[in-house]
């Protein structure tokens, strides 16, 4: 088996997100020998949305792929960034609009890194959420992309009994409010997915483990932030909400030190696509 392991890290959050990123996620690549990053950068901005600074400092950190979610466009000066960096992306499930009204962005991204071709396909849920379009049709669309990708690249190698083309490592960043949804949506894309992870609800969830038919999956991967926090925002002002019922505006919860870094690794056969283990950062 050739294996290659791949890290999805959680949702970044605010300034403090971006401090433990920087520090953390280097050490992370170099100990675990990872060969391939996500990382969920949509609450990097104090909480909402993106600039092209919090961008340019995710992939800085060691970041391949940039992947979001909802609040992908709270900040109308990153939509450029979503139109013009490739390795950033938006959920490809929102609607395609002709021009002049089209959607900035895509959720599709095909890198190949190390002689390796790495798919990476970013989806929203629609449970308890925005109903925009059908993310298990989507996941269809894209899927089949991925393998136009393939072919097109004539991704052709030279092994001592025979050639072979290597199947592309398909790693979805789901953004999901429902764990069902999740769920259901992991074991639609098992077999054709090598890491499948939830995303949105900030609560990394204990149930990583092997598909049957091969993919990699956890409901959700955590965030990246304070610690001491109600889903790295203020603890005070989440608390308000609730009791009173009234939107007061969410705030990020004051740096503390030590932060925290959640995600996971996957091993990942390169020859098959198969994932062979998952372990939760």
């Amino acid at each position: 088996m050739n294996i290659v392991r791949a890290a999805m890290i959680g949702d970044v959050v605010g300034g403090h997100g971006l401090e433990v990123l920087e520090a953390a996620l280097p050490v992370l690549i170099k100990e675990a020998n990872i060969d391939f990053v996500t990382v969920n950068g949509e609450n990097a901005a104090d909480g909402f949305g993106m600039t092209e600074k919090d961008f340019q400092r995710i992939i800085a950190a060691g970041a391949d792929a940039v992947t979001s979610g909802n609040h992908v466009w709270e900040k109308r000066e990153f939509w450029p960034v979503l139109e013009n960096e490739k390795k950033m992306l938006r959920p490809a499930n929102y609607p395609a609009l002709e021009d002049p009204m089209k959607i900035p962005g895509t959720g599709f991204a095909g890198i190949e890194k190390n002689g390796i071709k790495w798919i990476v396909i970013n989806l929203q849920g629609r449970e308890f959420m925005s109903a925009i379009d059908c993310p298990f049709q989507c996941f269809d669309r894209c899927f089949e992309k991925a393998q136009n990708f393939i072919r097109q690249a004539g991704a052709t190698d030279i092994s001592s009994t025979q050639n072979f083309i290597r199947p592309p490592l398909i790693i979805v960043d789901f953004h999901a409010e429902s764990s069902r949804e999740k769920e259901a949506l992991a074991y639609y894309a098992d077999g054709r997915a090598s890491l499948f992870a939830g995303t949105h609800t900030h609560v990394q969830t204990a149930d990583e483990r092997i598909l049957p038919k091969g993919s990699a999956y956890i409901t959700d991967l955590g965030m990246t932030g304070v610690n001491d926090s109600v889903i790295g925002m203020d603890p005070k002002v989440c608390l308000e909400r609730v009791r009173k019922q009234i939107l007061y505006h969410m705030e990020v919860a004051a740096a503390q030190k030590p932060g925290q870094m959640r995600g996971v690794i996957a091993e990942i056969d390169a020859d098959t696509g198969t994932a062979v283990s998952i372990r939760r950062i």
